[in-house]
């Protein structure tokens, strides 16, 4: 059995390019691709990236699952779970770690959330 190959007509559009101009439409072909990954990535996140924010922002594990599980209640996930504290602690006058730990213990999420519902 002979094998069909098409590689000489599948690559007719390439055969004139030099090893340079093969190499740009390599990396342009694979913008192209990454493009919606990128997109996806930046306006989407998730739980687990939200907890990862919090504990470089010094929060303890617990109190991560905590205020991300808040964060999920009142439909602010979308926010970024750094940046209700962030906000929250900018809007009280308190500190980045007091403003986290009353989320964490369930308080003061209404101020939060009217915090970004104005920005709708």
């Amino acid at each position: 059995m002979e094998r069909q190959d098409d590689f000489n007509k599948r690559r007719e559009h390439l055969k004139d390019l030099t090893e340079k101009q093969l190499e740009e439409r390599f990396w342009e072909l694979c913008g192209k691709l990454m493009d919606p990954i990128v997109n996806m990535a930046s306006k989407h996140t998730s739980p687990s990236i939200e907890r990862s924010v919090l504990l470089r922002m010094g929060f303890s594990s617990i109190e991560s699952k905590a205020i991300v599980e808040g964060a999920i209640d009142k439909n602010l996930l979308e926010h970024g779970a750094g940046h209700l504290v962030y906000k929250l602690s900018q809007a009280k006058g308190m500190d980045i770690r007091e403003a986290g730990l009353k989320l964490a213990d369930n308080e003061l999420w209404e101020d939060t959330s009217s915090l970004f519902q104005a920005g709708k």
